[in-house]
């Protein structure tokens, strides 16, 4: 064969992103030499002589940081040409019953395996970091939202308890995610497995893998467990952008609910008086960039022949940028989180205007034996009325009550009091303070379990 072109050389390399992947590379590949011990085609001395090298490349890859220089192809040709040098030919054996296409696989699964359980523990952090901010102000309330119209009253922890709820459900996809990363290919070999009497489940059972792929040509064209945590980072990402978007609404001089300290804003170039919420907006716009390589995965993969083909490459730096960029965002929001304050006298205003107590006084109506709807058309009247005056529904006389239905007592003050109004939300998920104070326990015993 001729030499290539220098180009194509530089386009074909991968070895500058696909470093991260050293480490899960040797433990397979030290899994594969007890393998190929077992075939029979390396000796016992000749296979302790292979994975002692192996562990010798991890030590001098861990002493000096200058070892991983190399102008290789990738990270699985520079193992292979370090053996060699500390082995002779011997070195050059290791590749017997296997392809590129299976070592690629094995040793970006093993890889990715640990990563996710790293990227479980960040999210554990940010939840605690949401309990902890929940606890500051336990006594705080803001008015919710929908349709970003004022609502309802909300305790300040249950909007906290909100993000930490979809946090969990991210921690649990990808313990699902993991389930279908933590299957081994190696011993697919090319594509049709391999013709050597290796042990695949003594392998899988040494690397820490569940179970072997079952079909050699699917195992390496397989990347469904890249796209899929891809996909999970990119739900993370929505959950982190959601966060940033309320906290940058709250921070602002017409919400005024929140503080956010010098520690994570900046000033304006121009302005003197304004605080910029810089780390919730790059939060925010890093999750299009999650999306976008969830999208050019999916993208990639969707016209493949089976079985490997080099657009595979990509999935790399798609996952590796995935799973940095995520870290960074949960780690920034955890941050954040720790150096704001809730404004408990300006939220709690805002939590008493704008008639977010209407459907209390129209639930008030349907325990004195009025029809849901009856209420709800009642009570709607009665707003436009204090609108007309105005006034709150609370600061309404009771005769102008009187106006509209006898059955409306001096009671109805009590029920639309704002303590009454969060108080009374008190079933499993509500927003009164009995259960929010329950929802902080049971989400401490995540934590701690």
């Amino acid at each position: 064969m001729g030499k290539p072109d220098e180009t194509f050389a530089a386009f074909n390399r991968s070895f500058d992103f696909d470093i991260r992947l050293f480490e899960a590379d040797v433990h397979a590949s030290i899994a594969h030499a007890h393998g190929l011990q077992g075939a029979g085609v390396l000796t016992e001395k000749e296979a302790a002589l292979v994975t002692g090298s192996l562990r010798t490349l991890l030590l001098l890859a861990k002493e000096d940081p200058d070892y991983m220089i190399l102008d290789s192809e990738d990270v699985h040709s520079f193992i292979e040409s370090r053996l060699v040098e500390l082995v002779g030919d011997l070195g050059k054996k290791l590749h017997t019953g296997r392809s590129r296409n299976d070592q690629v696989s094995t040793a970006f699964r093993l890889w990715l395996r640990d990563e996710v359980t790293q990227l479980q523990r960040d999210i554990r952090s940010l939840q605690s970091a949401l309990v902890a901010a929940a606890e500051r102000h336990e006594k705080a309330v803001l008015p919710g939202y929908t349709h970003l119209q004022r609502a309802q009253p909300l305790m300040w922890a249950h909007w906290c308890l909100a993000y930490f709820e979809m946090l969990e459900r991210d921690i649990n996809r990808l313990s699902d995610t993991s389930k279908r990363v933590n299957i081994l290919p190696l011993g697919s070999a090319a594509l049709a497995g391999t013709s050597f009497a290796i042990d695949r489940e003594a392998v899988a059972k040494e690397l820490g893998f569940q179970g072997v792929a079952q079909n050699s040509l699917d195992a390496v064209s397989d990347r469904d467990f890249a796209i899929e945590f891809a996909g999970a980072c990119s739900l993370i990402m929505v959950h982190l952008s959601r966060l940033a978007e309320d906290l940058i609404i709250y921070a602002s001089t017409e919400f005024g609910f929140i503080y956010l300290s010098d520690a994570v804003s900046t000033g304006s170039s121009l302005m003197p008086q304004k605080k910029n919420p810089d780390a919730l907006e790059l939060v925010r716009g890093k999750a299009g960039r999650v999306f976008g390589h969830h999208a050019a995965l999916l993208a990639t993969m969707k016209g493949l022949p089976l079985a490997y083909n080099k657009d595979m490459q990509e999935d790399k730096q798609a996952v590796f940028d995935c799973l940095d960029t995520t870290q960074i965002c949960l780690s920034v929001t955890g941050i954040v989180l720790g150096h704001l304050s809730v404004n408990e006298t300006r939220s709690r205003e805002a939590a008493t205007k704008g008639y977010l107590n209407a459907t209390e006084l129209a639930d008030y109506l349907v325990k004195k034996g009025v029809p849901f709807r009856t209420a709800h058309d009642m009570t709607g009247r009665i707003v436009l009325a204090a609108i007309e005056k105005g006034r709150e529904l609370h600061e309404l006389r009771p005769e102008e009550f009187h106006e509209f239905s006898n059955q409306i007592g001096p009671d109805v003050f009590q029920a639309l009091s704002l303590e009454h109004t969060v108080g009374s939300k008190s079933q499993t998920g509500g927003t009164s303070p009995a259960r929010v104070a329950e929802a902080i326990k049971q989400a401490k015993a995540k934590l701690n379990g």
